[in-house]
Formats: structure tokens, C-alpha cells, sequence
């Protein structure tokens, strides 16, 4: 699925720093023009991509080129990350020396994350220069809440000096790449089953009516096989992932039609029921439904 992140034409990319704490949503599989840049403070991040599943500790720094498909699976609870993208135009205006050349692969030839661990001294001053771009900028709030929600989302990035990101956003990345070609590459990959990425696709599909039974039948495998697969591979349960999927698109079919009620949405979704939906979404955010969509429309 390609995301449009709705950057303004003063805006050369946008950074933010993404908590588990601030109630990040799960995304679905999706790419984007802008090439991502992600720096893990703490915790774990999983994504999978091109039928492998990465999982992330601290000081790992990664990059998502443009046109990956890829998508965020899992986030421990203390989770914190730093997510800065940048556009086609700035890479093409701050790279022209030979060190730079690999920030302009071409779409679809980078067939793994490309990632690295930085040393402590290097970490550090990438976390300071990137909290350095970010002051002025949104709400964490906001920006955990809504920056990279796709085509469903009304979310505009801002920032008070955008002259002043921009000229950041141009020197971290050049930072960054020399950081990643000097650093410890890590090689974490876990190639899935066929029918883990048969799962994962259909799921991806919008296909969330289907029960677990037709969903293994569709894989070519046994629920009992599929489930314990799909677990030990990808690193959370099935039922939890198809939840967290659910949950993305109960917001995204929210917020399209101001005069939809929460129990359209619901099922919409594909949750079964509202209690169902009920219990996985306290799990998820703490609070109830109506609670924190009242807040978030009085923010």
C-alpha cells in the first residue's frame, strides 16, 4: 500500500520520537516515496519485509529506502524510537560525493533492512542532534498518534521554524550515513514459512472476517500449525497481530465518515462483536473506546 505522509511543500521530511507509551497504533504493510530513517532508544521494534521478519534492540540504527514494503509487527511496551523521513529532493540535493551513493538505490533493489549498531559515542550524538531538529515541532501526542496513518488521516506535520528542519533533516542524514557505514551491520534476518507469509498477506488484504480455520485452509496448513508457527516466527500471537490490524483500521474507518458510529466502525473493522472490540482496545489503550476518542477530539 502506498502512503502519501502529506509533507507540505516547506517541509524536506519530518521527524518524531515514536512511544509505545503514547499509544502508537499499529501500521499496515505499506511504502512511501520518502526514504525512513529509524534510531531504537529502547526496547524492541519487529518488522517484516520482503517475507523476513527483523527484530531491533537499542543503538540500532535502520533504514527503509523508498518503495519498501514493509511493516511494524510488534513494539515491546517501553519501546522508543526515533522515525525521520526525508524526500527524494533533499537526498538528491545534500548527496554528491561517492560516500553517499548508497542513500540513492533504486526502488525495490535494497531486498533487506540495512542496519547498524552504533557505538555509545555515536548514539548519543545522533539522539542529541535529532532532539536538536524536533524542538519546535508537534506534539508528541499528536505526532505518535497521527503522523504516517495514510490516505484516511487529515494529519499535516508542522514545525515553527521549518527553514531550521530542514537544514537539521540535511546534516543528520549525511551524519547518519557515515554513522551506518562505520558501525557493526547486523544480520538478524528469520525467513518466514510460506504459509506465514500466505497469512500475513492475506491479513494484509483486509480479508479480517475470515476465521482462523478458513484462514489455515487458505495458508495450505492446520490452525494448530499455522498459529504456532506464525507465533514462534513472527514473535506475537496471530490473534494478537489480527487485533492490532483491526484496531488500525477501526480508527482509519472512524475517522473517514464524520457521521459513522463507533459500532459501524466496529464491525467495519472486522471485529466480531463490540465486546470483543471492548476488550481489545482497553488492553491496547487503557482506557475505553468512547473515552479516548473524546480526547483525542478535544486535542
Amino acid at each position: 500500500m502506498l502512503v502519501d505522509l502529506k509533507l507540505g511543500n516547506g517541509y524536506d521530511g519530518l521527524i518524531y520520537l515514536a512511544e509505545s507509551t503514547r499509544n502508537l497504533r499499529m501500521i499496515e504493510s505499506h511504502h512511501h516515496v520518502e526514504l525512513e530513517l529509524n534510531l531504537l532508544v529502547s526496547g524492541t521494534i519487529t518488522y517484516v519485509m520482503n517475507g523476513r521478519r527483523f527484530t531491533f534492540s537499542p543503538r540500532t540504527l535502520l533504514w527503509l529506502f523508498p518503495e519498501q514494503e514493509h511493516q511494524v509487527i510488534d513494539r515491546s511496551d517501553n519501546a522508543q524510537y526515533y522515525v525521520a523521513v526525508f524526500k527524494p529532493s533533499l537526498i538528491e540535493r545534500a548527496c554528491h560525493g561517492a560516500t553517499y551513493d548508497g542513500l540513492k538505490h533504486e526502488p525495490g533493489k535494497q531486498d533487506e533492512i540495512l542496519s547498524t549498531v552504533l557505538d555509545p559515542k555515536s548514539f548519543d550524538l545522533i539522539c542529541k542532534t535529532m532532539d536538536s531538529v524536533m524542538d519546535g515541532s508537534l506534539d508528541p501526542d499528536v505526532l505518535n498518534r497521527e503522523a504516517g496513518f495514510g490516505p484516511a488521516s487529515n494529519f499535516r506535520f508542522e514545525h515553527r521554524d521549518p527553514d531550521g528542519m530542514n537544514a537539521g533533516l540535511h546534516y543528520l542524514l549525511l551524519l547518519c550515513w557515515r554513522s551506518q557505514l562505520t558501525g557493526k551491520k547486523t544480520r538478524d534476518a528469520v525467513v518466514l514459512h510460506r504459509a506465514v507469509r500466505r497469512a500475513l498477506r492475506i491479513l494484509s488484504e483486509r480479508d479480517v472476517g475470515q476465521d482462523l480455520e478458513g484462514l489455515a485452509k487458505a495458508c495450505g496448513a492446520s490452525k494448530s500449525y499455522l498459529s504456532r508457527t506464525f507465533h514462534r516466527q513472527v514473535g506475537v500471537s496471530l490473534s494478537r497481530y489480527r487485533n492490532s490490524l483491526r484496531l488500525a483500521r477501526f480508527f482509519e474507518q472512524y475517522g473517514q465518515r464524520a457521521q459513522q458510529s463507533i459500532a459501524d466502525a466496529v464491525y467495519a473493522a472486522g471485529f466480531g462483536s463490540y465486546a470483543q472490540f471492548y476488550k481489545v482496545f482497553t488492553q491496547a489503550y487503557g482506557v475505553g473506546p468512547r473515552e479516548c476518542l473524546a480526547s483525542k477530539a478535544r486535542r
